[in-house]
């Protein structure tokens, strides 16, 4: 069964460099997320019976998810990451979107869970950032989950992200700024690097 597609009006609102989509699409980033990072990122979350997976770019996280959740909608603002996950992921009732995480086009109260990876920091300002989490917010059901995993600011993260766009998030700020948004339940784990955090919507 075929990932139905539907085009959005494509909004650039994040870039990444010729490295970042390298390794985004590499078999090594698929292995690694399904055998070691996402068991650990999603160990003990009740994710429900529908998924938003926003940023999921080539989809190296969307056939683990899959084996999770009932139904999943993944939504990548960049069009040829989002055909290479039609084509990776061609079963399951999987819905592939094209749009932009702070402007998300779906109704409001639609989704069991949120999950983010690796890609806060590809907004273009703080202010989208805040506009994504109020976003998140609204398509949430109450009760429901947002999960996300990102990098901390490190000297080489510049380095890497070079000719991308990359806005560090600070840990100090999530809560106050998921709070802000109306999440409760907040819950931070600062790693090396890296930061997890999770949030409901009452």
């Amino acid at each position: 069964m075929s990932i139905p597609l539907r085009y959005t009006d494509y909004l650039p609102c994040a870039q990444m460099n010729t490295a970042e989509h390298l390794f985004c699409s590499s078999s090594f980033w698929r292995y690694f997320s399904n055998r070691h990072f996402l068991p650990r990122m999603l160990s003990g979350a009740q994710l429900g019976d529908h998924l938003l997976e926003i940023g999921a770019g080539y989809g190296a996280a969307t056939s683990h998810l899959q084996a999770r959740v009932a139904r999943i909608t993944s939504l990548d603002y960049d069009l040829r990451s989002i055909r290479k996950l039609k084509l990776r992921n061609n079963g399951g009732s999987t819905t592939a979107v094209c749009g932009d995480a702070s402007q998300l086009p779906f109704a409001a109260e639609t989704f069991s869970s949120v999950v983010s990876i690796l890609m806060l920091h590809h907004l273009k300002s703080l202010q989208l950032q805040d506009q994504m989490f109020a976003e998140v917010f609204r398509i949430l059901r109450p009760g429901g989950l947002f999960l996300a995993f990102d990098i901390t600011h490190l000297w080489l993260h510049p380095i890497l992200h070079a000719r991308s766009t990359y806005t560090p998030v600070s840990p100090a700020t999530v809560v106050p700024r998921l709070t802000n948004a109306g999440f409760s339940n907040v819950a931070l784990d600062i790693r090396p690097g890296a930061f997890r955090v999770s949030a409901t919507r009452p």
